[in-house]
């Protein structure tokens, strides 16, 4: 069955509804770079302690430093590390010396890579990551956005069904999917599981956006009959 990820979870009662419509993961957003959906260092830490006993929790950074990694995961304690900087800023090396640094300081978590997909390119810089990671997240990268994701758009779906028969690791399809769309790409790419942020949002009149709980749902529901 096909894992359901969902992007960006913003209070401890929009976690707690999702583990009720059966979501597999939650990500987080701790951050202070404007990004969509960011929280603060302690509501995504009570986020995810209010429900790792449930689902799988996640925080995503997109920082290249790894001292500010380090304490972020400290302090926020989720259960995967999606690392999702600038295209290129985090290594195989890097990773190695991140896993060092969470090994010294007593930290057993699994590491999520985000790829930016384009052309046959993004194939072997999957590769490379496959050794040092416990995931891969297949995105889009976007503009307006700092980071690899939160573009709201698909790309081309036949580099990601060659990464996914390229590597040995479970692969998360992300980028632009949504209720209307996630089965035909389960179809095409054969995802261990997919990940959705914009199109399963609500926006709100003053700025921002909360969870379309109906939209989830109609999400959880058309990647399970997939």
């Amino acid at each position: 069955m096909t894992k359901v990820q969902i992007y960006t979870i913003q209070t401890v009662e929009e976690a707690l509804k999702l583990v009720d419509l059966g979501v597999d993961h939650i990500g987080v957003t701790p951050s202070t770079r404007g990004l969509p959906g960011e929280i603060d260092i302690e509501t995504a830490r009570s986020i995810c302690d209010s429900v790792k006993d449930s689902l799988v929790t996640i925080a995503l950074s997109v920082e290249s430093n790894i001292s500010l990694i380090l304490s972020m995961v400290k302090d926020v304690k989720p259960q995967i590390l999606h690392l999702c900087s600038p295209e290129g800023s985090i290594t195989p090396e890097s990773i190695r010396e991140i896993k060092e640094k969470l090994y010294e300081n007593n930290i057993d978590i699994e590491i999520m890579q985000a790829i930016s997909v384009k052309g046959s390119e993004s194939v072997e810089a999957a590769i490379s990551y496959v050794e040092e990671v416990d995931y891969l997240i297949l995105d889009t990268q976007s503009k307006d956005v700092y980071g690899i994701g939160a573009s709201g758009e698909t790309h081309d779906w036949n580099v990601s069904k060659e990464i996914v028969d390229s590597v040995s690791i479970p692969v998360i399809l992300a980028g632009g999917l949504s209720p209307e769309n996630v089965s035909d790409a389960i179809h095409h790419v054969k995802p261990w599981g997919v990940d959705s942020l914009t199109h399963t949002n609500k926006p709100l009149a003053g700025g921002g956006f909360v969870k379309d709980l109906e939209k989830v749902k109609s999400f959880v529901s058309a990647s399970r009959q997939a």
